[in-house]
């Protein structure tokens, strides 16, 4: 199957830490057991679930070590720090195989379907603070999905293979100032001289920004509708040219790098237009459904995460000579939130199912995205108010959570922009 011949290759990789071969012996059980399921855990949840089998189970169990004891110990100096090791982290990542597990096995994935990245998204969203996962999240389900789909085989061999190794970091040039959601506007042109692109103009809000070994870049090649002028480009980022601008600070997600990018008469080979030229719009579009879901999957289990905190202070937290969980008030509000996460996560899981049996869960997804970053503001902004003054520090949980979560009503397609994809499935978006 799928899943032991990815760990097979990942096994005849050299250099690989303690983790891969950890990572490496659960595939290896799985498969050959997996006429009989093997049992990770005896509770219903892991031999009844809606979307998940006891493979993914055992995926999370393994990347669970790995975010338990070499993330989550250091998330409070990168936090302090504004910024994470991600070259670090990613290589102790790629060598498990986490960085590919739907990626081809010829790249050194492990070819499993959406499903099993649901499920790694959902273990990341464990990690104290929503800088981490999302900036994985860019290299696994952003900036190479469409090199994985569409690319020849030598940019796989050069960009796609490091990056799902975690030998090289990767980052997504989109959003331009004046071109955030609206992807069609974008102005940064690439212009054919030869056999070399000259890319002149800039990329904002780019997640890895300062730490990229490449960027896939969306930049415009012709003068053709903005529908169709448009391809991507594996850009090095250390061609002359390149200029990190700065290191924007932001709100929340400190621990993650944002960056500022510039570029000046940039030139790189025409062969680095990822597939056809002129599709970059298309195959950006085309990705949306599983970005979506799976930035819904990340912030899962620090949802739930933040409400069982919340739970355990205010029963120990008095005010009026009772626990505040005791008031009407706080218990009530407590079981509205962890029903609308229930909600929401019912959402996904159905969306994913359909998604990895070919289905088209544009309408599914955008709720979901909707929903997840609405319930992020709710839920963080009623379960701070229950900490009190402890809340507005930034010493505990639901304080980092409610600045980090913030982010997704704005990034990969604002609250409007998934209302607007709703209208249209429901046929109720204006003609223009």
């Amino acid at each position: 199957m799928a899943l032991w011949e990815g760990a097979r290759r990942l096994h005849l990789t050299a250099n690989r830490s303690l983790y891969q071969a950890t990572s490496i012996c659960i595939n290896r059980q799985l498969s050959e057991n997996a006429s009989s399921k093997v049992k990770v855990a005896s509770s219903p949840e892991t031999t009844d679930h809606i979307l998940y089998t006891s493979e993914h189970f055992a995926l999370k169990e393994s990347l669970k070590k790995i975010v338990d004891q070499e993330i989550n110990p250091h998330v409070d100096q990168w936090e302090e720090e504004g910024l994470f090791p991600a070259h670090k982290i990613f290589k102790i990542l790629g060598s498990a195989g986490f960085l590919g597990v739907t990626k081809p096995v010829e790249y050194g994935g492990m070819g499993l379907d959406f499903s099993y990245s649901v499920a790694v998204a959902e273990e990341l969203g464990s990690i104290n603070c929503g800088g981490i996962p999302m900036a994985i999240g860019v290299q696994t389900d952003m900036a190479t999905p469409a090199l994985a789909r569409f690319g020849s085989a030598a940019l796989k061999t050069e960009f796609l293979l490091p990056s799902i190794m975690g030998d090289k970091v990767a980052c997504l040039g989109v959003s331009e100032v004046g071109a955030g959601s609206d992807v069609a506007s974008i102005k940064t042109k690439a212009v054919r001289k030869g056999d070399e692109l000259v890319i002149n103009g800039g990329k904002m809000w780019t997640t890895n920004g300062t730490q990229a070994d490449w960027m896939c870049l969306l930049a415009n090649t012709s003068d053709a509708a903005p529908h169709k002028n448009k391809s991507l480009i594996c850009l090095p980022m250390n061609t002359p040219g390149v200029h990190i601008a700065r290191k924007i600070g932001k709100m929340g997600m400190w621990a993650s790098d944002t960056a500022e990018v510039f570029f000046d008469d940039v030139r790189v080979p025409c062969q680095n237009i990822i597939g056809q030229e002129g599709m970059g719009f298309t195959y950006q579009m085309l990705q949306f459904q599983e970005e979506r879901l799976w930035a819904v999957a990340s912030v899962m289990s620090m949802m739930d995460k933040v409400i069982q905190e919340t739970i355990k202070y205010t029963r120990q937290r008095k005010i009026f000579n009772q626990p505040v969980l005791y008031h009407q008030a706080v218990h009530f509000r407590l079981a509205e939130l962890e029903t609308e996460l229930e909600l929401l996560r019912s959402l996904l899981y159905r969306a994913t199912g359909m998604y990895i049996k070919g289905q088209d869960v544009t309408k599914l997804a955008s709720m979901a995205k909707l929903k997840g970053g609405r319930l992020c503001r709710e839920l963080g902004d009623s379960c701070l108010q229950y900490w009190g003054g402890m809340g507005f520090t930034s010493d505990v949980l639901v304080s980092r959570f409610y600045r980090d979560s913030r982010l997704l009503s704005i990034g990969g397609g604002a609250d409007e922009v998934m209302l607007a994809i709703i209208c249209k499935y429901m046929d109720t978006l204006p003609r223009k």
